[in-house]
């Protein structure tokens, strides 16, 4: 008898310059059977070198601490481990760090004040490459984004990906949905990311909301 492959549990890499904070996600998202906490950090600089030894799928970064924010960390993260996804996760809705936060290549902007099973959830979103955003975030990121120029005009199947990423589905949702590969689809989110000169799948969704080309209504913010 063949048994079904195992499900492995999500890495996560926890970042926050207050141990309390650090304790209390990981007792929290130690009730998930699915997410397995790997490491901590206590600053930027510190999650650059837990991540380059863990190599998490997930980094939970808050973005005001010592040393290196969770700002200039997310950005250099992007760089280094482009296949680790970051929530942003802090108390504020300040604007400078909302837009800081996604421009930097964090796939999702979290509060703390989340419950535990909503951050749970956004933590396994962003495992499967699904874009989540607090409510009030996404408010302030459409109105306020400023996107690049169209340097080329979508194809019809890069406009319907780039519509269904800003319905927060993921790769292997969207090849599921248009009958192609992940390898298919990736080539799409790739030349419409380069054709709008944008730099993640988040930036792709809010320019989706802000020009119409999808709504926010029903929109997983």
């Amino acid at each position: 008898m063949t048994m079904p492959p195992t499900t492995l549990p999500v890495r996560v890499l926890l970042v926050d310059d207050h141990a309390v904070v650090r304790q209390g996600l990981r007792l929290f998202l130690g009730l998930d059977p699915r997410i397995e906490v790997v490491g901590e950090a206590a600053n930027g600089e510190e999650a650059l070198a837990e991540a380059d030894a863990l190599i998490p799928d997930v980094i939970v970064m808050d973005l005001m601490m010592p040393v290196m924010d969770g700002i200039t960390a997310t950005r250099h993260l992007r760089r280094r481990l482009p296949e680790t996804e970051i929530i942003a996760l802090t108390s504020t809705l300040e604007e400078h760090k909302v837009n800081g936060a996604i421009e930097a290549g964090a796939i999702s902007y979290m509060l703390k004040d989340a419950s535990s099973d909503t951050l749970a959830d956004a933590i396994h979103a962003a495992a499967r490459g699904e874009v989540r955003l607090h409510p009030e975030a996404a408010k302030r990121l459409v109105r306020d984004f400023r996107g690049g120029e169209m340097r080329e005009t979508l194809t019809p199947k890069e406009t319907i990906v780039l519509q269904l990423i800003a319905h927060g589905h993921s790769n292997r949702d969207i090849a599921a949905d248009q009958g192609v590969s992940e390898a298919t689809v990736k080539t799409h989110v790739s030349r419409l990311l380069g054709k709008l000169g944008l730099e993640s799948r988040t930036q792709a969704a809010l320019y989706a909301l802000k020009y119409g080309i999808a709504s926010l209504d029903g929109v997983e913010l």
